[in-house]
């Protein structure tokens, strides 16, 4: 009987050990999902943000530190709910890094029948020292209701071989929010969908409020293109995996008329994917202030 449940635990943790790291990331934002379910979204933000990670409220905030000093609404016979899914996913070749991204909904109450708001959301994560996985950004954009049931997990079609080779993680911090830089000046010199069409990766995803994703290159050109007025960034900081082939940068942006009057401000995350030797933008998502 004993070598039997000894058994049963090896074959436990092989089954353990043999889930990819990308496997392990997503399965580690389903349970974050099913926790703000189960419990409350804030418990669920406190249990899987790391001690560095950011949200946006509405501007970039250390987002432990935010949600420890804002309590949670007072009881209710209600219970909002927040739910949200998985459908897209990348993950950087040293294991250490990668984003989600998929649909959300929310309702007053877990009991309505229908959802009362939908949206995306973006999430970075990062593999802490113990092991586990914790989220670094959270950003997310709200639309009208997406069609069609539930949509299957898939990741890009770009095959990432695993690597154990490391690089200096200051100087390609520097080298992205550099590249990120560039991009910011492309961007206010041509517009955005121009500088899009060398900075962005082929199947790079965009997001802005009150639209779906636009996925792929030449599906973000066409949204951008009917964007009105000039668009200005300035990146704030950034990250990057082990391997120097997957990260993200954030900052801020404003968007100014013919008289450039500033009519929008906000913030935005950039994830990046070293494609060919060169940085390419993956996802961009803006967050109107």
């Amino acid at each position: 009987m004993r070598l039997a449940i000894i058994f049963v635990v090896l074959c436990a943790a092989a089954i353990a050990q043999a889930q990819t790291p990308l496997e392990e990331m997503v399965k580690t934002e389903q349970a974050f999902s099913k926790m703000a379910e189960e419990k409350t979204t804030r418990e669920a933000f406190l249990a899987f943000i790391a001690d560095d990670g950011l949200l946006f409220r509405p501007g970039a905030v250390n987002g432990k530190k935010w949600l420890l000093e804002h309590p949670g609404p007072p009881p209710s016979d209600k219970k909002p709910l927040l739910a949200w899914q998985p459908n897209f996913a990348g993950m950087s070749a040293s294991g250490d890094m990668g984003f989600t991204t998929g649909p959300w909904e929310s309702k007053a109450d877990i009991k309505d029948a229908k959802p009362s708001g939908y949206g995306h959301f973006v999430t970075v994560w990062k593999k802490q020292p113990d092991g586990t996985w914790k989220f670094v950004v959270d950003l997310g954009i709200s639309h009208p209701s997406q069609s069609g049931g539930p949509q299957t997990l898939w990741h890009p079609t770009e095959k990432i071989e695993p690597t154990t080779i490391t690089v200096e993680t200051a100087k390609a911090v520097k080298a992205l929010v550099d590249r990120d830089r560039i991009l910011s000046l492309a961007t206010f010199e041509n517009g955005l969908a121009k500088a899009f069409e060398s900075h962005a990766s082929s199947e790079v995803r965009v997001y802005r409020a009150g639209h779906l994703p636009f996925i792929g290159r030449s599906a973000a050109a066409e949204a951008l293109n009917k964007a009105s007025g000039k668009f200005k960034s300035e990146p704030i900081g950034g990250d990057v995996s082990r391997a120097g082939d997957l990260g993200y940068t954030h900052g801020t942006y404003q968007i100014s008329d013919a008289t450039e009057k500033v009519i929008e401000r906000g913030s935005y995350v950039r994830i990046w994917r070293n494609q060919g030797g060169a940085w390419r933008v993956v996802l961009d998502v803006i967050n109107v202030h």
